[in-house]
């Protein structure tokens, strides 16, 4: 019989198993040889197994990477990983491009599998129906159950609904990048301050105030890779205006609401624009990217990181002056010194609490 005209073939002609599909599979497997395994979890496991053949051909694959793991190094994951790909894609008539892809979707799958048995404790796993949330100064990484991987920045508090036709997570404050992994038949939607940022496959920032700290005001989603709709809320006096449609973004752009002024009968229109993707992401490498900046803005955006905050005194002019440089996330000490220096400000410790002021 021909391997191609089996569906279930492992042949590289058979199935195309993509990496967000092998995930998926690891995330199944560690979940099913975990204590929370019940009829309910084996019925929607095999709901999934039912979508496609790659998909049972994911599962079958990292069934086998499974039973191999106990006792294995993850150095010894990767090579196994590699044999395994170029024996199963030996029979077939892929060329050398196609085996080197499958091969880097199975190290990928062994090693993701491996770190779940290991018992890291960088990585949650959410079912859905949860809160998460971070304290100051605090990030965390978290797994959802089909394979998307969420990180919130420090003062951040989610909700996690992973519904039957919608992927839903409500963003109550602080700042979470999202890779989704794509699923067409179910969008995944984030809930922001009354907007909807919704994706089917890509990796997107949003970022929202309403934390403990005296961070900026300014909300904002941050396209870095794919396609995102976000859709702000209806006005009750201008419903169905031109202000209230979708803006469908494209990556490397930012869509940002100022906060609204005192009197205003209407949501201040998005502002849309293209930052520098590495400054907007620093939190990433637990750092602080200013370009002048305001000393104002500056000294918010620190004070999100840390419960010693860092206080401007005297008559507002302190705000406006000029800062840029790279700064450790927390180090609130370190940045006050070092803007202390370059304006030859006055610098306090007093009450649990950093002052600057103008030199007497």
């Amino acid at each position: 019989m021909d391997a191609s005209a089996d569906p279930d073939s492992k042949d590289t002609s058979g199935p195309h198993v993509t990496p967000e599909i092998a995930a998926e599979a690891s995330v199944w497997i560690a979940r099913l040889h975990g204590p929370d395994r019940g009829p309910e979890m084996e019925r929607e496991c095999l709901a999934w197994q039912a979508r496609s053949a790659a998909h049972r051909l994911a599962f079958e694959r990292c069934t086998d990477v499974w039973e191999s793991v106990p006792g294995v190094r993850l150095a010894d994951a990767f090579a196994s990983a590699s044999r395994r790909a170029s024996d199963a894609g030996g029979g077939g008539d892929a060329g050398p491009g196609s085996q080197r892809s499958a091969s880097r979707i199975w190290i990928l799958a062994t090693a993701f599998i491996v770190l779940l048995a290991g018992g890291s404790g960088y990585w949650h796993f959410v079912r859905g129906g949860e809160s998460f949330g971070t304290q100051v100064g605090e990030q965390q990484q978290l797994m959802l159950v089909d394979g998307t991987r969420m990180t919130l920045n420090t003062d951040t508090q989610v909700r996690v609904d992973m519904g039957t036709s919608k992927r839903t997570v409500e963003l109550q404050r602080g700042e979470a990048l999202f890779e989704v992994s794509k699923d067409p038949e179910r969008p995944f939607v984030v809930k922001a301050g009354g907007n909807e940022v919704e994706a089917i496959g890509t990796v997107f920032s949003v970022r929202m105030p309403g934390g403990s700290g005296q961070g900026s005001q300014e909300s904002a989603v941050t396209l870095i890779e794919g396609q995102v709709a976000v859709r702000p809320p209806v006005a009750r006096d201008v419903r169905g205006s031109e202000a209230d449609k979708a803006v469908l973004m494209q990556p490397g752009e930012r869509l940002r609401w100022v906060p609204q002024e005192l009197g205003a009968s209407r949501p201040v229109r998005p502002q849309l624009d293209r930052p520098k993707l590495a400054t907007v992401l620093a939190w990433r490498r637990n750092e602080v990217d200013f370009e002048d900046a305001s000393l104002m803005e500056a000294t918010s955006e620190m004070n999100r990181y840390s419960r010693t905050p860092i206080v401007l005194l005297g008559n507002g002019t302190l705000g406006t002056l000029r800062v840029s440089g790279l700064y450790r996330t927390g180090d609130s000490a370190g940045f006050a010194h070092a803007v202390a220096a370059l304006h030859g400000l006055r610098l306090r410790e007093q009450g649990g609490r950093l002052e600057l002021s103008q030199s007497q």
